[in-house]
């Protein structure tokens, strides 16, 4: 890990860009100021500490000139409802940036995200610029797939793949990458998502001979390698922590 920092941050904005998924955008120059695409927060819920727990949100967009953080989360207990109520103006406390971040050198690099996977991603896409970037972005269905207005922003080449096929191909994110590597020369693959769907982009990737990097998403209870609460296995048998030697790995040091 880099530099990080303990930040009081002021809420700017909180809002639904979809039934049960929030956009928050917080002021943290000093956060930004180190942040890299794939690093994550840890987001204070309360300041009675209860929840007792910070919340590991992804860092999903930054705003140099005015400071401003943006993380996108979902609604999935307790301690992300309360966080919905978080008003502009509320200051909560943050700590980041944590854990290691993509490796930026491809010149032609593949997205590929699943679902709340794709969050990171943004910030992937963002700092890629003006770096030509392409996005497979997956979900279940048409309505989930905001994300696709939100790529369209900073990519020019974005593919939707829904389970139901109501938009874009139907399908997973994996079917649609064979098809593309034939065509654009790839030279990485960053990814993001569910693990079922990580193994599955893996093994595309090294058939294609594409060097593959992964954000793994665990449990986090502490953010620092402390609690190890989010370990995952490296492919000798090893057990690291993803808050600390992660959540970015290259696909071949980790069992998926």
């Amino acid at each position: 890990m880099g530099t990080k920092f303990l930040e009081q941050t002021r809420v700017v904005s909180n809002t639904a860009v979809y039934p049960g998924t929030y956009s928050l955008q917080v002021v943290a120059p000093r956060i930004i100021s180190a942040a890299l695409p794939g690093q994550f927060v840890m987001v204070e819920i309360n300041s009675l500490n209860d929840p007792l727990l910070n919340r590991p949100l992804g860092i999903a967009a930054v705003d140099e000139s005015e400071g401003i953080l943006t993380m996108v989360y979902r609604v999935i207990g307790r301690g992300t409802s309360l966080l919905t109520e978080k008003k502009p103006g509320e200051m909560i406390n943050v700590v980041g940036p944590l854990g290691n971040g993509f490796t930026m050198t491809a010149k032609r690099p593949l997205l590929i995200g699943g679902g709340m996977g794709l969050a990171p991603l943004l910030y992937v896409a963002q700092k890629f610029c003006p770096t030509p970037v392409e996005v497979i972005a997956g979900g279940r269905t048409k309505d989930e797939m905001f994300w696709a207005d939100l790529f369209a922003e900073v990519c020019e080449h974005v593919h939707v793949t829904t389970d139901d096929g109501t938009l874009g191909t139907q399908g997973t994110c994996v079917s649609l990458l064979s098809p593309l590597s034939k065509d654009k020369q790839f030279d990485a693959i960053l990814a993001c998502g569910p693990e079922p769907m990580l193994r599955a982009v893996a093994e595309c990737a090294a058939a294609l001979n594409i060097p593959c990097q992964v954000s793994l998403e665990k449990h986090m209870a502490c953010g620092f390698g402390a609690c190890l609460t989010c370990t995952c296995e490296s492919i000798d048998g090893k057990h690291l922590q993803v808050c600390k030697h992660g959540p970015v790995f290259n696909a071949e040091e980790v069992k998926l």
